[in-house]
């Protein structure tokens, strides 16, 4: 009995300490299992992924250790920090991870760790956890590992040769932040290891083309994270870095992370609550750089170079280039018809579909799923407007944010991007002025999380 309560006293602590970490997808769930009931979903440590095919799958999220080297300024963990320190040892964490997954708690397991002694040490922890799973236990459950940055290339290979995913943290989004709050920390350690991952992944690829049994490496893709306002980098120079490393490195997600106050360090803002308003605009501009046709530069320029705090990212952009609209739904071409306010993939694909059998009118369009409220402003059907409208940009504004929906329930304190819609409405009521203010609408919330722009 005492062995199990220290592994649930480390389990509590380092699960707590993996929290801040957004770039397996995750959203917390405490619900307890019922009498009669079956399965549980216990707080410490579950959190959600989807896979490539919509599946929503449970993961155990946790630390292998917080004992961390480094003193990083924006990090809970640094060594600075006054905090419970502990440690898994490797056969800790694939039996619980055995044990959470026969008990159906979880799918896979998303494991993280500070830097203890050194890059290499700790990746060969880490490889030693997914060799007893894959190897002892055989277990083919969906498994997600943090690469170290300044790890040997011949540790990341091996532990590629394991996983299905594997990220690494490029945190900062310039060379001058990781020098000014990470000066232990080098940009070429972190961007080396991603470029390796890149091109084994395009070697293994190559391979699988030409021998059938060829082995794997890292086949879900490789991801990061990067924290937003931790320092004064603009929206733009983010996003550019967002687009740079999903064309160079074929990375499959850029995760953003809003800045949890976690140290009084001079360099660090004095932040009373994490920017998740801004957090939340990156992401929908994320969205349109991967499946839109948007560039970096078209989103945000010099003379643009903070997103919108009312407006969505698309919405901000048809606005300042309303010289493109209005287009016709019943001829746009489908990359023009996603540049629409309203109009996302989905609807887009089944307009151009169903204008091959019949012409579309403002009905139609609404039945395939275009949101009205921001698309009646930016097209045409069959050559009219839906109604009578002043094409203004101030006119358009103020009757798209009229539309808005009220900001969702905000817990106090910070909570990651979540996949499950708010549970409590009513408590809008009791919110303090500034969590509603800036807190993301409903409808950003969405938007971010689906891509419907």
């Amino acid at each position: 009995m005492g062995d199990y309560m220290e592994l649930m006293d480390k389990l509590k602590v380092l699960a707590d300490s993996a929290k801040y970490d957004v770039s397996c997808v995750s959203s917390g769930s405490s619900r307890k299992n019922k009498p009669g009931g079956i399965g549980s979903s216990m707080p410490a440590g579950i959190c959600h992924t989807f896979s490539g095919d919509g599946r929503c799958i449970s993961l155990l999220k946790i630390l292998m250790s917080n004992c961390c080297i480094y003193d990083c300024a924006y990090c809970v963990n640094r060594i600075s920090n006054d905090l419970p320190r502990t440690a898994f040892t490797p056969d800790e964490i694939a039996d619980l991870t055995i044990n959470f997954y026969r008990r159906n708690y979880i799918e896979g397991l998303f494991l993280s760790s500070a830097v203890v002694k050194s890059p290499d040490h700790t990746m060969e922890l880490i490889i030693r956890v997914v060799r007893r799973l894959r190897e002892d236990y055989r277990f083919n459950g969906y498994i997600h590992i943090k690469a170290i940055p300044g790890a040997d290339a011949a540790l990341i290979e091996e532990a590629g040769s394991y996983v299905d995913r594997m990220s690494v943290n490029i945190e900062l989004p310039t060379s001058d932040g990781l020098r000014l709050l990470a000066p232990q920390k080098k940009k070429e350690a972190i961007l080396g290891p991603m470029g390796f991952i890149s091109s084994k992944i395009n070697e293994t690829s190559d391979n699988k083309r030409r021998f059938r049994n060829s082995p794997e490496f890292v086949p879900a893709g490789q991801s990061t994270q990067l924290i937003v306002g931790a320092t004064e980098d603009h929206d733009l120079g983010i996003l550019k870095l967002s687009e740079g490393l999903y064309k160079r490195f074929g990375m499959r997600r850029v995760f953003y992370s809003a800045y949890v106050p976690v140290s009084n360090h001079p360099a660090l803002p004095q932040a009373v609550k994490p920017p998740l308003l801004r957090e939340h605009r990156i992401y929908q501009a994320d969205w349109l750089l991967r499946f839109y046709g948007f560039k970096a530069e078209e989103l945000l320029d010099e003379s643009h170079k903070d997103f919108d705090t009312q407006l969505d990212p698309k919405c901000d952009w048809a606005l300042r280039n309303l010289e493109q609209f209005p287009i016709e739904v019943n001829k746009a071409d489908y990359f023009l018809l996603l540049r629409v306010p309203g109009i996302g993939v989905r609807s887009a694909q089944r307009i151009v579909k169903a204008r091959m059998v019949q012409k579309l009118d403002f009905a139609d369009i609404k039945k395939l799923g275009v949101v009205l409220k921001r698309a009646r402003f930016f097209i045409t059907c069959k050559g009219k407007y839906i109604d009578k409208l002043d094409a203004s940009e101030d006119f358009i504004r103020i009757n798209i944010l009229a539309g808005s929906k009220q900001p969702p329930m905000v817990e106090p304190g910070y909570t990651q991007l979540s996949f499950l819609p708010p549970s409590n409405q009513a408590m809008l009521q009791g919110l303090r002025p500034w969590m509603a203010l800036s807190a993301p609408t409903g409808e950003d919330v969405a938007a971010s999380m689906t891509g419907e722009l």
